[in-house]
């Protein structure tokens, strides 16, 4: 494969997308070099950049992330006055690789997988939202692992939407120096690192100078924005230098580069103040924390002989939680003695109580209920998955309390109650704008997203519904119940099981009729979500006067009649983007689809939401008509449980 350009006939070796899948004529999206400035890989939409894989740094392309040794792949990349072009070829010609750009505008490495007789994506570009070209604006930076991902640079204010809205979330306008420069001697530089590197179409590269002499070439041009070496390789050398707003920086994980963005001194002056008094801060609280840890010491060892002791009495079983243990005597008084007036809510599991520590702070206390045999099992799986786990959109475990036959949860108290409470009301629906709703289904796909491929266990939640999705003060969504969760290996892509947990309604085909179940299950009760979000009806029970059809069998008839904007809630008024819902309903349905195969993943499910491209048309759904479903609502039992995949769990002992 390559990519690149002759200078001398001006040919130029690219990539079009297809049509569709069906048509191989010319599509929207293209990859090409960008020739201005220091050239650059660019995903394009006709003349719109939409990707940016970034300029060769000397060692690789530094739009994406520090490069592992590659077996599958080697590189080459050659910039001379008669052409620039980058290449890979396969190193095992035993592997079958192909690079797509599909028709959505989506990069793909794919490679031949044998023994399944298809093809399987080996690496995506367009990740994130960072992905998305100046995401943030002019002089900020991105970073997916930060809410909200944008954040100006150092020396540098939010540009709001507008005047009258200074508070605005909207980050397209960037941000804009807190002093503007002096140019005539009286700027410096503030070195930043871990970056991918600006725009460079406005740039101007010299191998042959070094970064000190770089520097005092950008001082004598006012319009000069920053500077960095041109190869980091050997220590870094060379120039390159940026003319004019600096746009598209993201902060990366891992790898990244230097960045010497120029500043007015006393911006600089005042940044570096800031640190030294940090430095300052740090150290007085590493002394109290000494001495707070020499007074804690004795607490400690005492705690450690009280345990020992409750270890000997083999009250509490065999195997080990790390969790932090909760006094029964504290969760009985926080909780005034397990009053009925404190209960919040009742399941399977048991009820859910309300609970004040004595220190102020609020909590929902889940206990087990004595007469539930399978809560006991939920119980013991709960706390071995979420103990594990920890994300912004996953409700927060605090601890335990286990003493004899009570077991108990500990988590963090949810005051707007769970998703259910609102949107499948009349009247408190009224208060989830379109706004909202948004940042709901954006939250609960991230959370989803991170249980199935960041964390370091990879989870199926198998229970995804309304009422476990929980609201923090700021409508912040968070995932519950792990009860029905199970964990899969890394290289595992389904189990089976003869009892089939959940609420139907939610479940997938394949899960609710075969006992199947993946990541592509969770995905269609995430699609299930999205639609009940947007119309404020429940998928199970839903009727209508003129079908049988369920909410996904009625979302399916307005999309194919073209009038998909009938789903949404009257409850937004003419209070919508037009252009955001339509997306969410594309996307719901394409979460919802018969077979798993042709659901997208959450990753792309993500891409797709927080994007622009074309989306690809939606197959029939799942489930199209309510008489397919069983009658019951919630959990179901065929025999016995069987899966090679699943874990066992001994007797539990809090640690």
């Amino acid at each position: 494969m390559k990519l690149g350009r002759n200078f001398v006939t001006g040919f130029d070796w690219h990539i079009s997308s297809w049509k569709s899948m069906q048509n191989p004529a010319p599509g929207l999206y293209s990859i090409r070099t960008d020739p201005q400035g220091l050239p650059q890989f660019v995903l394009k939409n006709g003349t719109e950049i939409l990707f940016r894989a970034g300029p060769w740094n000397g060692a690789y392309l530094s739009g994406r992330t520090l490069p592992t040794v590659n077996p599958i792949y080697s590189f080459e990349f050659v910039w001379n006055e008669n052409e620039i072009y980058y290449q890979y070829e396969v190193q095992n010609h035993s592997v079958y690789t192909r690079y797509l750009l599909n028709p959505s505008g989506l990069i793909q490495r794919t490679i031949w997988n044998e023994r399944k007789q298809d093809w399987e994506v080996f690496a995506t570009s367009q990740v994130d939202q960072c992905s998305i070209y100046a995401y943030c604006g002019p002089y900020a930076t991105c970073n997916t692992n930060e809410s909200p991902p944008c954040k100006c640079l150092e020396g540098f204010l939010q540009r709001s939407a507008s005047p009258e809205d200074i508070n605005s979330v909207d980050w397209s306008n960037g941000c804009t120096r807190r002093t503007p420069l002096a140019c005539e001697g009286g700027d410096s530089f503030l070195k930043q690192t871990g970056l991918r590197i600006p725009d460079t179409s406005k740039s101007w590269a010299d191998l042959s100078i070094d970064l000190k002499e770089c520097e005092k070439l950008c001082l004598k041009n006012c319009s000069c924005t920053a500077d960095t070496n041109l190869d980091i390789r050997e220590g870094g050398r060379g120039c390159l230098l940026w003319y004019g707003d600096l746009t598209d920086i993201s902060e990366l994980n891992e790898g990244g580069q230097d960045l010497y963005i120029r500043l007015a001194t006393c911006d600089l002056n005042h940044i570096q103040n800031k640190g030294k008094t940090k430095e300052k801060q740090k150290a007085a609280i590493i002394a109290i924390s000494v001495i707070i840890t020499s007074g804690m010491m004795l607490l400690a060892l005492l705690l450690y002989v009280r345990r020992k002791k409750l270890r000997k009495t083999g009250e509490h079983g065999k195997e080990d939680l790390e969790l932090p243990l909760f006094d029964f005597a504290t969760v009985a008084t926080a909780t005034n003695n397990f009053l009925s007036n404190n209960i919040l809510g009742q399941g399977g599991f048991g009820p859910v109580y309300k609970g004040t520590l004595i220190e102020g702070q609020e909590i929902a206390v889940k206990r087990l209920s004595k007469n539930s045999g399978q809560g006991l099992e939920e119980f013991k799986n709960e706390v071995t998955l979420i103990s594990k786990l920890q994300h912004r959109n996953l409700v927060k475990l605090f601890g335990c309390c286990i003493r004899r036959d009570e077991k108990m949860l500990i988590y963090e108290y949810m005051p707007n109650k769970s998703l259910d409470y609102f949107i499948f009301d009349q009247t408190r629906s009224k208060l989830l704008d379109w706004r909202i709703r948004m940042h709901i289904i954006d939250g609960i796909a991230r959370g989803v997203l991170y249980l199935h491929h960041d964390s370091i266990l990879r989870i199926i939640h198998r229970d995804l519904k309304a009422s476990n999705i929980l609201l923090d003060n700021n409508m912040n969504p968070k995932i519950s119940d792990f009860g029905l969760a199970r964990k899969f290996g890394l290289d595992q892509t389904r189990a089976k099981t003869r009892r089939v947990v959940g609420t139907y309604g939610y479940m997938s085909p394949e899960y609710a009729l075969d006992g199947l179940f993946s990541m592509k299950s969770d995905v269609f009760s995430f699609g299930v979500l999205v639609l009940e979000i947007l119309s404020g009806k429940k998928n199970r029970g839903f009727s209508h006067p003129e079908h049988d059809y369920n909410l996904l069998g009625h979302a399916w008839t307005l999309w194919m009649g073209k009038r998909p904007l009938e789903l949404i809630d009257t409850a937004f008024g003419d209070l919508y983007n037009a252009t955001e819902v339509l997306r969410c309903i594309n996307v719901g349905l394409l979460c919802v689809q018969q077979s798993p195969p042709d659901r997208p993943n959450m990753s792309l499910v993500l891409l797709m939401l927080c994007g622009d491209s074309v989306l690809p048309q939606p197959k029939q759904p799942g489930f199209f008509i309510e008489r397919n479903l069983p009658m019951t609502d919630s959990i179901s039992e065929k025999n016995e449980m069987f899966s090679i995949y699943e874990s066992t769990i001994t007797s539990l002992e809090p640690r």
